[in-house]
């Protein structure tokens, strides 16, 4: 994975006297092999923990733990409840707390309550355990924003964000083959038993790689030299979103406001909802598939999800063809995303084929990746480690409460019919979607032809500190893309 990453190295390197290409080039090549190998092995135990629950309840679980009417259901949803609830304290905490030790504390945690749930034999234990977990969980997505934007320069984020996100796929495929695998054991516990068991035991020793792999800060990484540190933390600097260190990473409630004040925080939230109202296959299944047909159903979902985000997110490729115009399509990309979905909830919702509904239904599946893509403009487009933050925490709240407020679209009176209201509300929902990124586009671009008309258009996308060799106590300081001069939005 690093190593193709390392093919786009000479596009994406700052010239940032006086350091040479050949320090950025084993400087980034470094940074890839250690943090974000890390992250996207991390993110694909975040996915397969949080999905193993449809797994299980194929292998036993429903019926061990006496579920009935819409206990299921909401074994799975709550898992959201507990996310929501700890998503803005995990942001304050992922600034005040060294990051890598952070993350891998609460990595073990979230192993020790998955592998805790084959314990499990009560509707009140499993929403326990699911509750904690989305507790637990919560902590990832917003720490690899922070961490990504730490590490990378503003053109390097999309495709950083792309790779790690990439887990939740390359996460779902590899569950399908291991659930497969574990449903086959059968003693001396039931096999949704193992399944807990052996998912959580390797999420938590797993951690303790990210206690000693992931550093807490650029200075803090003894995979690289002085001489290594330093190009490292300047190149975020001039090219990146600023510094991040304890005394940047100090919580401002100015920041939070200004975050709330920006207009572009808004869209970002309508988009992050609209594209959570997806058909999750516990809520549409007309009858329990047998282990065989779980596989059979999912990999392929899975299989075919993994490419899309490498590709999609991928924007180097297309930087070395279009330039300056690669910054400027990420829009246009979440367009592209979300055209197939509403193709396919037209479909489903129209048709009755039962071969052309289940064609549709793969359809839906490349709308989960205008998330990695909306997370990279994000990254990309914020600037002040608490502004920052704090809309992440915004994104990932509204997240929940999509994932929560879609399952009940799909109403339990519609089954004989395909669920009619819920594939209306994917379509109309992606649908806005175009319109949102499109309206986003237009606000960013007035923006940036503003700025262009106040500073100057010379100004446009040059380095943070031009013309500099030495860089200065004030160049270090954290303040927000309101504030910085010669700041551009990506779209």
């Amino acid at each position: 994975m690093a190593g193709h990453l390392a093919t786009a190295v000479d596009e994406e390197v700052q010239d940032v006297s006086p350091y040479t290409k050949a320090l950025a080039k084993r400087v980034i090549r470094k940074i890839d092999l250690r943090v974000l190998v890390i992250m996207f092995i991390t993110y694909n135990l975040n996915f397969m923990d949080k999905t193993i629950l449809s797994s299980a309840a194929v292998f036993g679980l429903t019926e061990d733990n006496h579920l009935h009417g819409t206990q299921y259901s909401w074994v799975s949803s709550v898992f959201y409840f507990g996310y929501l609830f700890f998503e803005y304290p995990t942001t304050i905490l992922i600034q005040r707390l060294p990051i890598g030790k952070y993350i891998s504390g609460v990595t073990f945690l979230w192993g020790i309550i998955v592998a805790s749930t084959a314990a499990c034999s009560t509707f009140g234990g499993l929403a326990t355990c699911r509750f904690l977990l989305g507790v637990a969980e919560a902590t990832i997505s917003p720490a690899f924003v922070y961490v990504t934007s730490m590490w990378y320069t503003r053109d390097e984020i999309p495709i950083r964000t792309g790779v790690w996100f990439a887990g939740n796929s390359c996460g779902g495929f590899i569950a399908s083959l291991l659930a497969y695998g574990i449903g086959q054991i059968d003693h001396p516990l039931h096999p949704w038993q193992w399944m807990f068991i052996i998912f959580g035991v390797v999420t938590s020793l797993w951690s303790v790689v990210m206690f000693f792999g992931l550093p807490d800060t650029i200075n803090d990484a003894g995979f690289l030299t002085e001489e290594e540190k330093q190009y490292a933390e300047d190149r975020v600097v001039t090219a990146g979103l600023g510094r991040t260190d304890p005394i940047n990473s100090q919580w401002k409630v100015e920041q939070v406001i200004e975050c709330l004040m920006d207009p572009k925080t808004y869209f970002f939230v309508a988009m992050s909802v609209l594209t959570q109202v997806h058909p999750k296959r516990r809520h549409w299944k007309l009858r329990k598939p047998s282990s065989e047909e779980l596989w059979f159903y999912k990999s392929p979902v899975d299989s075919c999800q993994s490419p899309l985000f490498r590709h999609l997110d991928d924007h180097h490729h297309i930087h070395r063809l279009l330039a300056s115009r690669f910054r400027n399509i990420t829009t246009f990309l979440i367009i592209a995303v979300v055209i197939p979905p509403v193709v396919g909830s037209a479909i489903i919702f129209s048709e009755k084929i039962k071969g052309l509904r289940l064609f549709a239904y793969y359809l839906l599946q490349t709308g989960p990746g205008a998330l990695p893509l909306i997370l990279g403009l994000i990254s990309a487009n914020y600037k002040g480690v608490t502004k920052k933050m704090t809309v992440t925490a915004i994104l990932f709240v509204t997240y929940c409460a999509g994932n929560i407020a879609g399952p009940q679209t799909f109403k339990s009176s519609e089954k004989s019919r395909g669920y009619p209201t819920a594939f209306k509300a994917i379509l109309i929902c992606y649908g806005l979607v175009m319109f949102v990124s499109m309206g986003l586009r237009v606000y960013l671009t007035f923006v940036n032809k503003s700025r262009d008309r106040t500073e100057g258009a010379a100004a446009a996308e040059a380095p943070a500190i031009p013309g500099k060799t030495q860089l200065t106590e004030i160049d270090y300081e954290d303040v927000t893309d309101f504030n910085t001069s010669g700041f551009r939005y990506r779209m």
